[in-house]
């Protein structure tokens, strides 16, 4: 099991089943959403589990897809897309040891100017493809 939440701990969560490998997203919502490049991992639903969720707020960012986040420390942490079998969990928020692995970058088609990504083995995508 792994454990996580935001910087105050008004948000926590646990995690019970396999997480997937860490995708870094380059678009500009991800960027405006993080202050840089957003870095998820999914897990089915069934493995995902609010364990305190006193400061959780939720942002409306379309019609499908809302984003969680800590209303009293503003800490960026879920992504979830209705109907989508598995929660996308800011990777940054979860407790050290994470065990993770990286696998992709997507959105590259429309990252900031301000910076650039190096060839680091990843698969890399111009946009998002499932």
């Amino acid at each position: 099991m792994k454990t996580g939440g935001c910087a105050c701990g008004a948000v926590r969560y646990a995690v019970t089943l396999e997480l997937t490998p860490v995708t870094f997203c380059h678009c500009s919502k991800c960027r405006r959403w993080h202050g840089h490049v957003g870095a998820f991992a999914a897990v089915d639903r069934p493995g995902f589990l609010l364990t305190k969720e006193r400061g959780l707020k939720w942002y409306a960012a379309s019609k499908t897809v809302r984003k969680g986040f800590c209303g009293e420390c503003g800490s960026s942490l879920l992504w979830d897309e209705e109907g989508a079998p598995t929660m996308s969990i800011c990777a940054g928020t979860l407790d050290a040891p994470t065990g993770l692995r990286s696998k992709a970058h997507i959105h590259l088609g429309s990252k900031g100017d301000y910076y650039e990504v190096p060839e680091d083995g990843l698969l890399r995508r111009e946009e998002f493809t499932r």
